[in-house]
């Protein structure tokens, strides 16, 4: 099975690229939030993708589907396990960065939701009750058009930067930042789970 591929941009097309890879080219599929943020990428350029591998007995023809980060193909697969919401037509969907979509869900915003392509209100009331309370790791991913302190004190809070880095794609400043906000606001906090909830209070306009 294909999880990530690095190589050569041969040919954009709409909804997919194709990819060179050992003299080999792979066509990926890349929704749009994806093919945004590949927008000045030119022919010829490299491109690293972390690949989502579709096939089943209904679709015997391998598909493959790109992402950024592996934090985003993550949220993918949860997204695509709401049901009536299957690979391809979560494609179509993800026209918005995965932050903006994770945090409508967190919030209920089904007006927000509506504006992914092909959304419905009923399809968004149901992508909310499946999903919210699991995403605010989601909503924390870094926005796309960017890329011996306390953070590095205790075990929960350095897992919790090195998520927001390694995972979320947050420069390590910034990570180091948002941690030491979340602890000034509330200093008891003890897990990582705690730490991740009130960073995420932190982010929200």
């Amino acid at each position: 099975m294909i999880g990530y591929l690095e190589g050569q941009l041969l040919k954009k097309e709409q909804e997919r690229i194709l990819l060179k890879v050992n003299q080999v080219g792979y066509e990926v599929m890349l929704p749009g939030f994806v093919q945004q943020a590949l927008a000045s990428k030119e022919a010829g350029e490299q491109v690293e993708l972390y690949i989502y591998y579709h096939q089943t007995e209904r679709q015997p023809k391998p598909v493959l589907i790109g992402f950024n980060l592996e934090v985003e193909k993550e949220f993918f697969q949860s997204f695509i396990s709401v049901e009536a919401i299957g690979p391809l037509k979560a494609v179509k969907a993800l026209n918005m960065p995965v932050r903006e979509v994770a945090r409508a869900i967190e919030t209920g915003d089904v007006s927000t939701l509506k504006r992914l392509k092909g959304i419905g209100a009923r399809t968004a009331q149901k992508i909310v009750a499946t999903l919210k309370g699991r995403m605010g790791k989601f909503a924390l991913i870094r926005k796309e058009e960017s890329g011996g302190d306390r953070a590095g004190s205790e075990d929960f809070v350095q897992a919790v930067f090195e998520v927001l880095v390694d995972q979320l794609g947050h420069k390590a400043s910034d990570a180091r930042r948002m941690i030491e906000q979340a602890l000034a606001r509330d200093p008891g906090i003890s897990t990582p789970e705690a730490l991740f909830d009130e960073v995420y209070r932190g982010e929200l306009p």
